[in-house]
């Protein structure tokens, strides 16, 4: 509506506003980390009977099926990053019980880089972009990672090929975390998760992925949503391994540490289920944008444990929804329960699910007959020791080295090794500044306690004078 054909615009053009007013407002805050990422709907089946271990009543029976929801992502890019980036890969799934969501919130790697919670937001900033110059830094990552040799065993995965995955469907996926399951007679007992996928795991060298960064930078995206449109539905097998108390407490290692796996041949896999990918969801923003995963989000029978990281994102992850997606981000219908919920939660932005009418919005009331019900009362757990001690570890705790050796030397391929070797060598070498050769040489004093041959191949490659 303007003054004559050529004149100004006038202030009663609301629709004007309205559309403009709307188009400053889409875009919500971007995740700090996990910003870019892929999601789909589907279902979960029930292969193996666990009953002996948990009580949820989605494991009762063989057979057994729930919807579930699945977002894949890159970890520390920003939402129009490349998705074959160098990165772990966030794997992380909701599954609508009839007893409320399950979220199993973890990466396409076992381990995690650190085990301290504190230490987190520090990690990420060495993973984001130079607060002076605002691009990317070697000399950051490689400074953190040789100052927390912890990290040692996901840096050796990181820099593998299983660092590139190809695309989504082709990896597998891990809680990471150790877990707990509790059954009927509130006996508990220790688990680990896996996905396998069944489209067989398959990766990218490093030439591979950086082509494709350049050509094709939404190409996880692409081939997830392309095999499920073209009814190539993407599965994975869930399975779990298990580990007793008495078995945690004479375990080498800290089994709650994050750093470190369960052997498979001392805890083998037992599959429980099968998981498929086959809706796209209609609305990317609504559903793939807006859903929120976190660990907190367990039901009856599927517990949490110990592990000091677990620990730290049961508080994190809500918290950071509250920030992105508001207070009420749980009745938004891709993270809205299938069941049933009943609190005493009421207002807040986007309160729109008629805020409970006028039931009371207090606890105890004489208005309703909501009461605990006993048998969700986890059973007690024993703690080792009754004193609060920052340096109160298991004795093999600062053993970061085992492990990534092991893994270098009996389970990667010949190839594998060399494209590790080529990787780190790539990396380090853009490590720069004053410190560089500091920097260098205590990452490969790491790698050298890991597997010698490797350090000194990697000294090699950056022709670095490395003193043993």
């Amino acid at each position: 509506m303007t003054v004559g054909p050529r004149g100004p615009v006038l202030l009663q053009d609301y629709y004007l506003h309205e559309k403009l007013s709307h188009f400053n407002r889409e875009r919500i805050p971007e995740r700090v980390v996990h910003a870019k990422g892929s999601g789909a709907f589907g279902k979960f089946t029930v292969t193996g009977d666990i009953t002996k271990y948990t009580k949820a009543k989605l494991f009762s029976k063989v057979g057994n099926e729930c919807r579930v929801f699945v977002r894949f992502s890159t970890v520390g890019g920003e939402k129009g990053s490349a998705d074959t980036e160098r990165d772990p890969r966030g794997f992380a799934v909701k599954f609508y019980t009839e007893e409320g969501n399950w979220d199993l919130v973890g990466n396409n790697t076992p381990v995690f880089f650190i085990k301290d919670p504190k230490k987190f937001p520090d990690f990420i900033h060495t993973q984001k972009r130079d607060p002076k110059t605002n691009l990317k830094s070697a000399t950051m990552k490689w400074d953190y990672w040789s100052l927390n040799p912890e990290s040692l065993h996901q840096v050796m995965i990181l820099m593998s090929d299983r660092g590139t995955p190809d695309g989504y469907r082709k990896m597998n996926g891990y809680g990471s975390h150790a877990f707990s399951m509790i059954n009927k007679n509130n006996e508990r007992i220790w688990v680990k998760f896996h996905f396998k996928t069944l489209q067989g795991n398959k990766t990218l060298n490093a030439k591979q992925a950086g082509e494709l960064k350049g050509k094709n930078p939404d190409y996880a995206q692409q081939d997830l949503i392309g095999a499920i449109a073209k009814g190539d539905s993407p599965k994975w097998s869930l399975n779990i391994q298990v580990m007793t108390d008495e078995q945690a407490k004479q375990f080498k290692w800290n089994p709650f540490d994050v750093t470190k796996i369960w052997p498979h041949s001392d805890f083998p896999l037992m599959e429980i289920g099968i998981m498929e990918l086959n809706e796209i969801p209609a609305n990317y923003h609504a559903d793939v944008e807006q859903s929120a995963f976190a660990p907190a989000h367990v039901v009856d029978g599927i517990g949490l444990s110990p592990d000091k990281m677990l620990q730290g994102r049961i508080l994190a992850y809500p918290d950071a929804h509250r920030y992105r997606l508001g207070a009420n981000y749980e009745q938004i219908p891709v993270n809205r329960a299938v069941c049933p919920v009943h609190n005493y939660q009421r207002d807040g932005m986007m309160r729109v699910d008629g805020n409970s009418g006028d039931s009371p919005n207090y606890f105890p009331n004489s208005f309703d007959n909501i009461m605990a019900d006993e048998k969700y009362k986890e059973p007690s757990q024993k703690l080792d020791s009754n004193t609060a001690d920052t340096f109160n570890r298991n004795e093999n705790d600062d053993d970061h080295y085992t492990q990534p050796g092991n893994l270098f030397r009996k389970v990667m391929t010949d190839e594998e090794k060399a494209n590790t070797i080529s990787n780190i060598v790539e990396e380090m070498s853009g490590i720069d500044g004053e410190k560089r050769e500091e920097i260098i040489q205590r990452q490969l004093e790491h790698f050298y306690k890991a597997d010698n041959e490797m350090a000194l191949s990697i000294a090699k490659g950056l022709n670095f004078d490395f003193k043993k």
